[in-house]
């Protein structure tokens, strides 16, 4: 990000702190009394998008109304800015990934971990190289073959720049020992959309937010960055499998958590917690998300803060390998 447009984030952030904090917060006894804002720091129709929409029913049906809000752009930055600045009362969360997290813990956006409490995490996701199904490469082999015949010239997407799924991008050129042009999107469904209109020729991407697209037969999953394969995914092998490490580094995770701002009192907090691990481990969302492709692990309190810490930690470590300017 450059000075200027951190400067411009900044006096946002100011400015909506202000807003925040001008008129005081009003303690309730029966929270939640109206609908909670829900922010998605993503574009709509991209994993975050999708599961808080499957989400928002269940959620309902545990006395927990939530109103979700799209407010993409710098990698989550912009819209867990909306949400660090807003008041302590409750009615504003957002969804904290691990993406946003990196992009915190290399100083590139005027966010900090301590703005927030962490309530309960969502998911941990998998990620995935997709290329369209018209693409010539039908292995990871093939794809790898060609980037090495044409280094510096293949296209890989991703939904925002320097976070895990540009790290994998650059764990994918790097197994093939050739450099490639990113091409960063404000959201997983920008690069599907991109990937179907053959605009760029691969993408890192979730499995929850091209499960559809893979069954339709409109994209073509090559490899896993993972150990282990998919239950989802079968019959896609990983990178490990083909001999190719993309953790060198250490292991890094992507995953997915509800944050409000720093401060809610206790009975908001764990009424919050309560609410969604109710509808996180119900069997409607288990069977969700055994189809498509990630793992309902609902962390919270002081286990969650942990996770965070420990996760922002190894993604810092990463990029300083991955992202180091020459």
């Amino acid at each position: 990000m450059t000075i200027q447009r951190r400067t411009i984030f900044a006096a946002a952030l100011a400015s909506a702190a202000l807003v925040a904090t001008a008129a005081p917060v009003i303690a309730q006894s029966n929270y939640p009394a109206r609908e909670v804002r829900w922010v998605i720091p993503w574009n709509a129709g991209g994993s975050n998008d999708i599961m808080a929409r499957f989400l928002q029913p269940i959620l309902e049906k545990e006395g927990l109304r939530v109103v979700i809000e799209n407010v993409p752009g710098g990698t989550g930055a912009v819209g867990m800015g909306q949400v660090a600045t807003a008041r302590t009362d409750g009615y504003t969360i957002g969804n904290g990934t691990s993406s946003t997290l990196a992009i915190i813990a290399q100083g590139n956006v005027p966010l900090k971990n301590e703005q927030f409490d962490h309530i309960i995490r969502v998911s941990i996701d998998p990620l995935i190289l997709v290329v369209p199904a018209s693409s010539p490469f039908t292995t990871l082999e093939q794809f790898l073959d060609h980037m090495k015949a044409n280094p510096g010239a293949v296209t890989i997407a991703t939904p925002g720049a320097n976070n895990i799924n540009h790290i994998f991008a650059a764990m994918t050129a790097r197994g093939a020992g050739v450099d490639y042009r990113h091409v960063p999107y404000p959201g997983g469904s920008r690069v599907v959309a991109e990937l179907m209109g053959n605009q760029v020729q691969a993408g890192v991407l979730k499995p929850s937010e091209t499960m559809e697209q893979i069954k339709a037969g409109d994209l073509r999953p090559l490899g896993v960055f993972e150990n282990k394969r998919l239950d989802a995914l079968p019959d896609v092998p990983t990178f490990a499998e083909k001999g190719i490490d993309v953790f060198p580094y250490g292991p890094v995770v992507q995953m997915a958590y509800i944050a409000a701002p720093a401060g809610l009192r206790p009975e908001v907090r764990e009424t919050l917690t309560a609410s969604f691990r109710a509808a996180l481990t119900s069997q409607e969302f288990r069977d969700f998300a055994q189809t498509n492709g990630f793992i309902i692990d609902p962390l919270s309190g002081a286990e969650l803060d942990a996770e965070v810490t420990n996760v922002a930690a190894a993604l810092a470590e990463v990029a300083q390998h991955v992202f180091a300017r020459n």
